[in-house]
């Protein structure tokens, strides 16, 4: 999944959230420094990554880009999938997702002294250009996009997932509702244990 996904399934935690959306900038066990609940928010990411890399509807929808992106396409269906949520969210949350984002942008800047470098680099990108609350458009989808077809040097191709995104748009659309009441389920009951 992708950040918003891991945003939302941090259920309110702020710490937890934190964790949850700086997971990918940490290597390995490197992050016993961090406050324990944050600690917390990092191993819940990566359960949901190892849940929904195992999954058999993320697969199919995978499979579907496979053909054009290798192995690009489990992050296209990792973005794809949170155009969804964005586009969908009145679905998932009772707080619009404007108050959401803002409300998480001020979670970051709030623990700013203890963000990974990466992260660091990227966040005023992010807020800046909105991505979050963008992702709910398809334009806004077509930028991150373009953007990670940059960051290969353009091997990806992934700027042309959007055509994909076009073309299939109600298969994806109902392969990520399928996935995303399971993962909630599943979420939820790592959240509780950790």
């Amino acid at each position: 999944m992708n950040f918003l996904a891991h945003i939302y399934l941090s259920f309110g935690d702020k710490d937890i959230t934190i964790g949850n959306f700086i997971a990918d900038s940490i290597r390995g066990n490197k992050f016993d420094h961090l406050p324990k609940r944050i600690q917390k928010g990092i191993t819940l990411h990566r359960h949901i990554d190892t849940y929904t890399d195992s999954h058999k509807i993320p697969k199919i929808s995978s499979k579907r880009l496979h053909k054009n992106y290798s192995h690009y396409s489990r992050v296209i269906v990792d973005i794809f999938y949170d155009h969804y949520l964005a586009k969908n969210w009145n679905d998932y949350s009772d707080t619009p997702l404007e108050v959401f984002v803002d409300n998480f942008y001020d979670q970051l800047e709030e623990n700013y002294a203890i963000l990974p470098d990466g992260t660091k680099r990227m966040m005023p990108y992010m807020i800046s250009d909105n991505w979050l609350l963008n992702y709910a458009n398809m334009e806004g989808i077509s930028k991150v996009l373009n953007g990670m077809n940059r960051r290969t040097n353009n091997k990806s191709k992934m700027n042309f997932a959007i055509l994909d995104l076009e073309e299939h748009y109600a298969d994806f659309e109902k392969e990520f509702t399928m996935f995303f009441e399971e993962l909630i389920i599943f979420s939820k009951q790592k959240f509780k244990s950790l």
